[in-house]
């Protein structure tokens, strides 16, 4: 493991940048399968364990299909430096209305380009789709949004990845997860971060009490080892699906702090919660203690 986590071109609500290190710690030292992701979401926590073979998967198109391009050399880091220097002067000299064409021309021709700059150019760095499966995010209203550092930021992220992808056997996939789960083996280890449950608006498909249950069934059916991301408690309330359905396996929890979402309640302090069907020394020590605390991560723009 790196001593300093990598961060993703792509940003959403809960992003896993902060939480990498704990996922990584619990991922056994023996392990030389794939890394199988049936909710890539950003790559944050693909990208980070970076192993040999991975195959990562979505049902949001436009996730896969932006990293399915850096793997394919269409998008590589100078060309999103050369597109994004020249977005961020048009929307610097034309302000708020250029952001909205460039959102409708992502929502009529699914530009992975485009993707990335609504992504990046969107209020509080959220990805959200209404029913039309349209981008619906509005402006962070910063017209100079793209200035040369940040520019240069976006550009040295997209290296990171496109040289990590380039160096693994990495595979994107745009299917659900059910699909995704069917086609591991017991020598792969499933990482799941799900939409999580009565909190997060979804990012692309709904998530409720249907889909967690499938999702509980079909990874305590699967035979090999898998680990799942989701939230334990806040100061509000508890996860009542932690609880009733994933208490049968190792649950190892940590305090985390979100600062990105479009809602107040989603950017408090919330207790993070890592679920295993295996157990390790490291997990042994993880249960043994009690609520461990992160501190709260400055957005990272």
């Amino acid at each position: 493991m790196s001593a300093r986590t990598g961060v993703p071109p792509i940003k959403s609500q809960g992003i896993k940048t902060r939480l990498v290190p704990w996922i990584q710690s619990i991922v056994p030292t023996d392990f030389h399968g794939r890394w199988i992701e049936p909710f890539m979401g950003t790559g944050a926590v693909a990208f980070n364990v970076a192993p040999r073979r991975a195959l990562l998967c979505d049902t949001n198109p436009h996730l896969i299909g932006f990293y399915a391009a850096i793997a394919s050399g269409e998008i590589t880091p100078e060309t999103v430096r050369d597109f994004l220097t020249r977005q961020g002067e048009a929307l610097s000299s034309k302000g708020e209305n250029y952001y909205y064409f460039i959102r409708d021309r992502f929502n009529a021709e699914h530009s992975p380009l485009d993707f990335l700059f609504v992504n990046r150019a969107g209020f509080n760095g959220m990805i959200r789709f209404n029913r039309k499966k349209e981008f619906n995010i509005p402006f962070c209203r910063k017209p100079q949004r793209f200035a040369q550092a940040y520019v240069t930021k976006i550009t040295n992220q997209v290296a990171w990845v496109s040289k990590i992808i380039q160096m693994k056997e990495f595979t994107f996939k745009c299917q659900d997860f059910n699909a995704t789960i069917e086609n591991a083996t017991p020598h792969d280890i499933i990482y799941c971060d799900p939409p999580y449950i009565d909190r997060h608006v979804d990012y692309y498909n709904g998530w409720n009490d249907v889909h967690e249950r499938e999702l509980f069934r079909k990874l305590s059916d699967f035979g090999g080892k898998f680990i799942l991301s989701t939230w334990h408690h806040n100061d509000y309330r508890e996860n009542e699906y932690v609880k009733h359905l994933w208490s049968a396996y190792h649950v190892l929890t940590r305090e985390h702090f979100y600062h990105v979402g479009g809602k107040e309640e989603n950017r408090n302090p919330v207790v993070e919660a890592l679920v295993t069907n295996f157990i390790t020394t490291t997990i042994q020590r993880h249960e043994e203690t009690s609520v461990q605390r992160i501190l709260p991560d400055p957005v990272a723009a």
